[in-house]
C-alpha cells in the first residue's frame, strides 16, 4: 500500500483529562486514490489525517507514506517530508491576506525542486484572471481555489483535505468537488479527504469511517458517481 497506518493509537491530555482518540487504527490506500474517511465529530478522522500529515506524533503504532516511516521523523527531516510528499488543504483557507493570488501560490512554489506550472494550474482552476486580486477580492469558492492551487503548486504525492466544502455553499461546494475530481485525473494525485457530507463518498474510490477511534467499515466503490451529479451536498 502506497499509504499504511498498522495499529496507530493517539491520546491527548493526562490524568482526568486524558482521552484516546484513536484506538488501533489499520488502513491501507492505493497510490492515486481518492479516499474519503467520514465520522461523527470527534471520532478521530480529524487526528488520523494529522498523524498521516505529520502534525500529530503518535502513541503506538506505525504510519507509512510513499515507503517514509512517518512516527520516526523529527525536526528538519518531518518537516522536509511534508514539503516534498504532501499539500494540505483546510476548511478554512488561512491565505495571507496582504498578497494576491498568485503570491498566495508562489509561497509553497519557492519550497519545490519541481513544482507545477503555475500559470496552467491557474487555468486549470479557473482563477487565471484573478491572479492579480488580493482574498478580500475573492469570493469563498475562489479563495478555496487558491488554497488548492498553493496545495498543489508543490506537486505534492498526496494531498491531504481536512472539511475542504465545510465552509461552503452547495452550489461551490460541488465545483470545488469536481476540482478535486479533475486534478486527481490529471495529475494522478492521491487524495484523502475528511469530511461530514455523507454525499461525497459516492464520487470516491475508497470509503473509510471512523467510529470512537476506530475503524468500522473500510470499503471500495465499484461505481463512482460524478461529482457534478452529487446530491444534498
Amino acid at each position: 500500500m502506497y499509504i499504511e497506518t498498522k495499529g496507530l493509537k493517539k491520546s491527548y491530555g493526562e490524568g482526568g483529562s486524558f482521552v484516546q482518540v484513536l484506538k488501533g487504527v489499520d488502513i491501507g490506500i492505493r497510490a492515486g486514490e481518492m479516499c474519503v474517511i467520514q465520522g461523527t465529530s470527534g471520532s478521530g478522522k480529524s487526528t488520523l489525517l494529522n498523524c498521516l500529515g505529520g502534525l500529530d506524533s503518535i502513541d503506538t503504532g506505525s504510519v507509512t507514506v510513499a515507503g517514509t516511516s512517518v512516527e520516526k521523523l523529527k525536526g528538519e527531516k518531518l518537516a522536509d517530508y511534508r514539503r516534498k510528499n504532501l499539500g494540505f488543504i483546510f476548511q478554512f483557507y488561512n491565505l495571507v491576506p496582504n498578497l494576491t493570488v498568485r503570491e498566495n501560490i508562489q509561497v509553497c512554489e519557492y519550497l519545490s525542486k519541481s513544482p507545477l506550472d503555475m500559470n496552467e494550474l491557474l487555468e486549470v482552476l479557473g482563477m487565471s484572471e484573478h491572479a492579480d486580486k488580493f482574498p478580500s477580492q475573492l469570493s469563498g469558492g475562489q479563495q478555496q481555489r487558491c488554497a488548492i492551487a498553493r496545495a498543489l503548486v508543490k506537486n505534492p504525492k498526496v494531498l491531504l483535505c481536512d472539511e475542504p466544502t465545510g465552509a461552503l455553499d452547495s452550489k461551490t461546494s460541488r465545483d470545488i468537488l469536481m476540482l478535486l475530481e479533475k486534478i486527481n485525473a490529471k495529475y494522478d494525485t492521491t487524495m484523502i479527504i475528511v469530511t461530514h457530507n455523507n454525499s461525497i463518498k459516492n464520487m470516491v474510490d475508497h470509503v473509510i469511517y471512523i467510529k470512537d477511534g476506530e475503524v468500522s467499515k473500510d470499503y471500495y466503490n465499484e461505481v463512482k458517481v460524478p461529482a457534478c451529479d452529487l446530491e444534498d451536498l
